[in-house]
């Protein structure tokens, strides 16, 4: 049997650089809205206000910093601006690289989501797209109470405090309530233990005795209660009831404990390290020594390393079974040399095993990612110095580091998860980094697994390096190579210039750029820029001047009062919708769509690629769901008539019918051919096409992609049907009702992955909604003259249904829906924005059942009692008019949406028709047509 080699110092490096953690200590990411709130500055510090503009001369800040540049890819001399325009650039592009990256080597999280009110902060199990197993819940009791208290009192005065029975009553009440609730979360699997943040209210020293402590709560409690009412303020800073709370939940927990040697879900308690709040004297957790002796089968917990008493909490840790000492948030709060002599102290006396590891990660990744990075490094040091020494063995450190960073956790909250580790260095051929998506599966051999929806307990994990080799160690052991990483740029950039080079390398002959953008009227504006500028724009990080009243001016660049002369935006093309333009293009070309920027590179409200973005991001990192998107192409074919009886155009085909191929269709297939050709060859999969109804009018289908990318590709493709069918002496409109009979749609399928949540985003979202959304879905009048009933165009109902193309919704499977009443009129780019935010309104409602039912059968067909059993209750605007009107009343989406954006757009869409009302109705169609 072949002999395992002996660990070393090298081995130890890599246990210490790469092994799971179990942080059992942290807080919710906050709401990306508000991200802005929260300064980056206060990573390093429990400073607040003036305070805090010294931070930036600490050497917390300064060590923090520099390791923030290696996160961000900035070069060594990027000052604090410049890291924060980074970072803003990541979280417009790519937040979830920023989360990857932030969370990565982190195996399960234990977060307290008491720290801010539930609306401002991601819900805990948000974070488990990032980790190898669930996150679970540490339940913080002052919340519990002060939320209990503020149901209790809704619409009590200052009169019912008069009434005699009044205290009593709600005193029984809160009591009760905690009790249940406490009791509840005990039971519950998603809670791994219980949080109290007494120190930061009224100090540690707690009364020992809880008979003594009931009975001095009395008075307290009754100003508090005075207080809440007369001032709304439900915070406890109320000594005895402060003591109360702690002392009721501890014998709960105790009477919960099914056998006297048995251990209840833990407690834990900030200790030490805080902000201005604490009495820093009370903080010291030798105040707890009689309380713990009280509760000998409470798990006490002490948070923050305790700092600056962690002599006195690995004390307690050493002399009680029941005690353990957290040794986080001084990473990264404290300097380097602080770390290392907190971790000294917490070594003197406490066993390896009464160590738990924590980040106190809150609010921002960053706050996670620095935690976990310096801890590694003073850790490292730190045991090393010691193996030297001849104090532990490697193969006792590799051991301590994993009990504190995972197993003791793992035991203490009963988390039943396991990590398989090879404790020698990986190999170079199979070593990689986890860079995939977290909803993918990984191929490699060393990929982390867990099936979220499993027992974790039957599972395992493998874990890869967590940081990239800029930002860690490098273990100097022969053989170690790890794989490349991008250096950091030189400075900042504004684009992926990768992304650039490989496309230019793929097309060396290209010699000209579109750069494009879709203005508020559905307008594709252009410049053309030669190939030489464009590489310059791209190297210098340099962008297009426009005036800031292009983007108020109508489709003939009639002003409107929603034109400002004054100002400037900067177009910047966004590289991942960069491709070639089809072969027919008379010079070798590419096109790229863009976003609108303000003088600093900021997004501007104005921008209709910008706020979708924003919409999609929200979606995927608030409600954990991703969208794919697959439009259908209808277009009408016309030719321009010489005849003066004639009207102006005259459609391609006249024999024509859906699904058909007569001779005269059959001799327009080299048109078709060429344009889905075209568009294969550029990029853009044409899944099938084929004849509509309509004359003249045919259907290009393309596959479903991420919704950026698929409007983006939408926009190119109509292009490109346009130039192919101009090549031919053809005009390819998408005009609604080109001629009379049938219409022209542009339907959308749009799939959520996951699918489970699908009817509260479009029947509790986009179909409460529907009304306001087709002022972006059918913009101009003539877009309703489509829209009837029996006639398989979606019908006048406000209503929804299964494979049923009678109504505007129609559910084609579980998870994905079709969009019926939306044309080609449309800026793409609003109305799946406007999609999207009623939709993300429905997931925020969490309302699961909905008086609007699945409709099986034609809702025009039906009575009016008929159609109440459906829930119909609404007809669709039946004119843009309506449409306008039903928007500017529907708040809720307005608000959704970029401030001021629906005020603009309407403002706009009022000049247009004031322009088109002017026309005859020929005109009308002709000036439509000619430009759509």
């Amino acid at each position: 049997m072949e002999v395992p080699p002996k660990p070393t110092i090298d081995s130890l490096r890599h246990v210490v650089n790469t092994f799971p953690i179990i942080d059992n200590h942290a807080h919710n990411i906050i709401h990306p809205a508000l991200a802005d709130t929260i300064p980056l500055e206060s990573v390093t510090t429990e400073a607040q206000g003036r305070a805090m503009t010294d931070a930036f001369k600490s050497l917390p800040h300064l060590r923090a910093a520099r390791q923030l540049r290696r996160l961000y890819e900035c070069p060594d001399d990027a000052n604090w601006e410049d890291l924060l325009a980074q970072r803003e650039e990541w979280l417009r592009t790519d937040p979830d690289r920023l989360n990857q990256q932030c969370f990565q080597g982190v195996h399960a999280l234990l977060i307290d989501d008491g720290l801010a009110s539930p609306e401002k902060v991601l819900p805990y199990h948000w974070h488990n797209r990032y980790t190898k197993a669930p996150s679970k819940r540490i339940v913080r009791i002052e919340t519990v109470a002060e939320r209990l208290m503020e149901s209790l009192l809704v619409g009590v005065t200052e009169y019912d405090l008069d009434v005699a029975t009044f205290f009593t009553d709600t005193w029984i009440t809160l009591t009760e309530e905690f009790e249940k609730e406490i009791q509840e979360a005990i039971l519950d699997p998603e809670v791994a233990g219980f949080k109290t943040v007494i120190c930061y209210r009224t100090g540690l020293d707690i009364e020992p005795d809880y008979e003594r402590a009931a009975r001095d709560v009395g008075l307290p409690f009754e100003r508090y209660v005075e207080r809440c009412v007369r001032k709304k303020k439900y915070r406890i800073e109320r000594k005895a009831l402060n003591d109360y709370l702690v002392l009721r939940t501890l014998e709960i927990l105790s009477e919960e404990t099914p056998r006297l040697d048995a251990m209840s879900k833990p407690l834990q308690l900030h200790t030490g390290l805080g902000d201005k709040d604490i009495d820093l004297l009370k903080s010291n957790p030798a105040y707890l020594q009689p309380v713990i002796e009280n509760y000998t089968n409470v798990p006490f917990v002490l948070l923050h390393s305790a700092y600056p008493y962690a002599r006195e909490a690995g004390y307690l840790a050493t002399v009680y079974k029941n005690v353990y000492l957290d040794i986080g948030e001084v990473f990264p709060m404290v300097s380097r040399d602080g770390q290392k002599a907190i971790l000294r102290q917490a070594l003197e006396i406490t066993p390896g095993s009464k160590l738990l590891y924590s980040s106190d990660g809150h609010f921002l990744p960053e706050t996670y990612w620095l935690a976990n990075l310096q801890f590694r490094e003073v850790w490292l040091d730190l045991l090393i110095e010691y193996v030297e020494r001849d104090d532990v063995t490697p193969h006792q450190a590799i051991a301590m580091t994993k009990d504190i960073l995972f197993n003791n956790s793992n035991v203490l909250y009963n988390l039943q998860y396991e990590a398989t580790f090879n404790d020698l260095a990986i190999p170079p051929k199979t070593l990689t980094y986890n860079t995939k998506s977290p909803v993918e599966p990984s191929t490699s051999p060393n990929a982390a697994s867990f099936a979220p929806g499993l027992d974790p307990r039957s599972q395992t994990s493998t874990l890869v390096p967590l940081y990239p080799s800029s930002a860690a160690p490098q273990p100097p052991s022969e053989g170690y190579k790890p794989p490349p990483f991008p250096p950091p740029p030189k400075e900042p950039q504004v684009y992926d210039t990768q992304l650039y080079d490989n496309f230019m390398q793929q097309n060396p002959e290209v010699k000209f750029v579109y750069v494009q953008w879709l203005d508020y009227m559905a307008t594709i504006r252009t410049r053309m820029v030669p190939i030489k500028e464009f590489d310059r724009m791209m190297r210098s990080g340099s962008r297009i001047g426009i005036s800031q009243g292009n983007t108020g001016t109508l489709q003939n660049d009639s002003s409107t009062p929603v034109v400002n002369p004054i100002g400037q935006i900067y177009v910047e093309p966004d590289l991942r919708s960069l491709r070639r333009t089809h072969k027919r293009d008379s010079i070798p070309s590419a096109t790229v769509l863009s976003f609108w920027r303000d003088e600093g590179g900021n997004p501007i409200r104005e921008c209709p690629r910008a706020n979708m973005e924003l919409l999609i991001n929200e979606l995927q990192y608030n409600q954990g769901i991703k969208l794919l998107c697959g439009f259908e192409i209808e277009v009408t074919f016309l030719r321009r008539s010489d005849a003066p009886q004639d009207e102006a155009y005259i459609p391609l085909t006249r024999t024509h019918a859906w699904g058909t191929l007569t001779p005269e269709q059959w001799l327009q297939t080299p048109l078709l051919a060429e344009i889905a050709t075209s568009l294969s060859d550029i990029g853009i999969e044409v899944q099938q096409f084929h004849s509509e109804s309509g004359q003249g009018q045919y259907e290009f289908v393309l596959a479903p992609q991420p919704l950026l990318n698929a409007v983006d590709s939408l926009i190119q493709a109509r292009q490109v049907v346009a130039q192919i069918a101009a090549f031919h002496g053809l005009r390819a409109t998408l005009h609604p009702k080109p001629f009379p009979g049938i219409g022209t749609a542009a339907h959308a399928h749009i799939s959520l992955d996951p699918p489970d949540r699908d009817l509260q985003f479009f029947v509790g979202g986009v179909l409460s909604h529907l009304p306001a959304l087709c002022a972006f879905t059918m913009p101009e009048e003539v877009s309703y003259g489509r829209v009837a009933d029996d006639s398989w165009t979606g019908g006048s109902w406000v209503a929804w249904g299964t494979q049923n193309r009678e109504v505007p919704l129609r559910r084609v499977s579980g998870g994905r829906w079709e969009i019926r009443c939306l044309d080609g009129f449309a800026n793409m780019y609003f109305a799946i924005s406007a999609i999207l935010a009623a939709g993300i309104l429905g997931l925020k409602n969490n309302v699961v059942d909905f008086p609007q039912r699945d409709v099986s059968v034609n809702p025009s067909r039906l009575d009016e009692a008929g159609r109440a059993t459906y829930g119909i209750t609404r007809k669709l605007p039946a004119s843009f008019r309506e449409a306008a009107f039903e928007l500017g009343g529907d708040n809720g989406l307005v608000e959704a949406l970029a401030e001021g954006f629906v005020k603009d757009y309407l403002t706009m869409k009022k000049s247009e028709q004031e322009m088109l009302s002017k026309m005859s109705d020929e005109e009308r169609r002709v000036w439509l047509i000619e430009r759509y």
